[in-house]
């Protein structure tokens, strides 16, 4: 089966940093596109990054410049780099694997999420 398992996040004060990791099993990780998305409260699920087959990467508006996601195929593990973190970073942040299939009927599974919190 699939398997997402995020962990990294925690409590840290603004200007802050944190690395969350997303460790994968029972797909060719390799071969499927990984984004990493965050639900604040109150709030619909955000895409935040996409790491791409080909190695390109996507960065939201509000996180670019301050957010790098990397993967290592080798470990089948998949990073988000939260530097300069603000408040509004604040939110469970998930692992997404996407398989892309043709006719667009893609398939996506979710980790549990790991929660980000950025107060002082």
């Amino acid at each position: 089966q699939v398997q997402l398992v995020e962990s990294g996040g925690g409590l840290v004060q603004p200007g802050g940093s944190l690395r969350l990791s997303c460790a994968t099993s029972g797909f060719p990780f390799y071969s499927w596109v990984m984004r990493w998305q965050r639900q604040a409260p109150g709030k619909e699920r955000q895409l935040v990054a996409t790491r791409g087959i080909d190695g390109s990467a996507r960065y939201a508006g509000p996180v670019n410049g301050r957010f790098h996601i990397s993967r290592d195929d080798s470990e089948d593990t998949m990073y988000l780099q939260l530097n300069s973190l603000k408040q509004e970073d604040t939110a469970v942040y998930y692992c997404n694997a996407r398989r892309l299939l043709v006719g667009g009927n893609d398939n996506d599974y979710w980790g549990q999420g790991t929660q980000v919190t950025v107060s002082s």
